[in-house]
């Protein structure tokens, strides 16, 4: 049955990484593998129960005799609820950024970057969105600001090829800003949520890298973009009831928005509780904000005018599912033992970290960023050092807390998904809105996001020296 799920496993990946060509949506398979892998399990528990779990089923039996459908209950209550507990952790965090978004877009808090896209200069153009979209993925889900950011430049830019260039460049920024932060990314959301780095830490570590993916190929992609772009001036969306708000208005809404999201690691450090239950708090906040600066113009007529991007909507609860269901996959092949005997593999014949995180971010490229971290972090618990232990520098593992393999992991997966459009659910979103096609990405874009990733790679690789 282990050899069962780990095909299914295999054949799933290999559906998700081949989605354009065989035009099966990957969050799709990923929810079909999850679901079936732990059906597959709870089929043949008694097994796995006894190889894994003994001790704790004994005490859970509390002097009853086993039966199927004992062993189903702890399975049920004991392993399954474990996973989708981590799993509902990152979906419940991506869900309230994802309504953070909503309140701030419908009352036009980022209307202010479309004042910046008045402009024919290719350079000041570029730099803009690559900024914005940088910035605001590090705060918020990178699918969502790189839809949000391609909805902006598509309504500005007329020419298709300058659109497709400058949809690149917001995509790298999008993956890139995302994984500066923990909770820019779902990588980074997993890391933090399960203890193995701590927010400051991680975002000082993988700054340079981050920087150098980002800043090289956007700056190479520029060259690739004529002077002066063919543009066109739009005119501020129609909000209906929220076209009253004042700028200082959209000015509060957005620092308690944002704000309150860069406030959540500490919100975590003070109280020890699930990111997700700081997001949660600060969309109470934001709620409660644009209910009292709309009170005077709010009436239940108007709300189900207020217009939201499908694109965004869809894009993100897919997002959300398909996190669900690599988790799950993931979490029902730790449980059968393969992915122990698998690290056992690893730590007699490639036992580098370097190794393994290049092969991660090339993987990455074609399978899913977060599928292929979320594959490589499973291998490896989180190490405790004893104080003596951190004493001597050639004793400390990679696997503690702030660990080395945790940071390359996260930069290798992340970097990686840029090479190809199809490794991240926000080049999926581009390919999408411009009709972009996988070879012209490869003949003008993987070449300098490859030149990127090198350099960020070989600058972590000189400062852990």
């Amino acid at each position: 049955m282990t050899i069962v799920i780990v095909t299914i496993l295999f054949v799933g990946f290999c559906l998700i990484s081949t989605e354009r060509l065989t035009n099966i949506n990957k969050t799709a398979v990923a929810i079909f593998i999850g679901t079936l892998g732990w059906m597959l399990y709870i089929g043949n528990g008694r097994e796995y129960i006894m190889e894994q779990h003994p001790e704790e089923y004994m005490i859970f039996l509390g002097g009853e005799s086993s039966s199927g459908s004992m062993i189903k209950q702890f399975i049920a209550q004991n392993i399954f609820l474990k996973y989708v507990g981590k799993a509902s952790e990152i979906v419940l965090f991506i869900l309230a950024t994802m309504t953070i978004v909503e309140i701030l877009q419908n009352n036009g808090c980022f209307d202010f970057i479309s004042q910046y896209l008045r402009t024919h200069n290719s350079k000041k153009m570029l730099w803009v969105l690559s900024v914005f979209t940088f910035v605001l993925s590090a705060n918020l889900d990178n699918l969502t600001s790189t839809v949000m950011v391609l909805t902006m430049m598509h309504a500005v830019v007329r020419n298709r090829r300058q659109r497709m260039l400058l949809g690149c460049a917001v995509v790298i920024s999008a993956n890139c800003g995302g994984m500066l932060t923990v909770i820019g990314d779902p990588t980074g959301l997993v890391l933090w949520n399960n203890g193995l780095v701590t927010a400051t830490n991680y975002s000082l570590s993988l700054a340079l890298p981050c920087l150098a993916a980002w800043c090289l190929p956007v700056w190479w992609i520029g060259r690739s973009l004529p002077e002066r772009l063919d543009t066109e001036w739009i005119t501020m969306p129609y909000r209906g009831d929220d076209a009253n708000l004042k700028v200082w208005q959209k000015v509060l809404m957005f620092v308690v928005g944002i704000g309150g999201l860069w406030f959540i690691p500490t919100f975590h450090n003070i109280t020890k509780l699930s990111p997700f239950i700081g997001a949660l708090c600060v969309l109470a906040i934001l709620w409660v904000v644009n209910e009292i600066v709309n009170r005077r113009s709010i009436d239940t007529s108007d709300i189900v005018q207020r217009r939201v991007p499908r694109a965004l909507q869809y894009g993100v609860i897919q997002m959300i599912l398909f996190v669900m269901g690599i988790m799950l996959v993931v979490g029902v092949v730790r449980e059968t033992g393969a992915i122990a005997d698998f690290t056992s593999f690893l730590d007699k014949n490639i036992n580098n970290i370097w190794v393994i995180g290049f092969f991660s971010g090339v993987v990455s490229s074609f399978l899913d960023n977060f599928a292929t971290a979320m594959s490589m972090i499973s291998l490896r618990e989180v190490d405790i050092m004893t104080p003596f232990q951190f004493m001597i520098p050639n004793e400390v593992s990679p696997y503690i807390q702030n660990g080395l393999y945790w940071k390359v992991i996260a930069y290798a997966s992340a970097a990686g998904g840029n090479i190809l459009c199809s490794g991240s659910m926000s080049g999926l979103a581009l390919m999408k809105m411009e009709r972009l096609h996988i070879g012209w990405y490869v003949k003008n874009i993987s070449w300098k996001v490859v030149a990127g990733f090198l350099l960020g790679f070989i600058i972590m690789m000189i400062l852990c020296i």
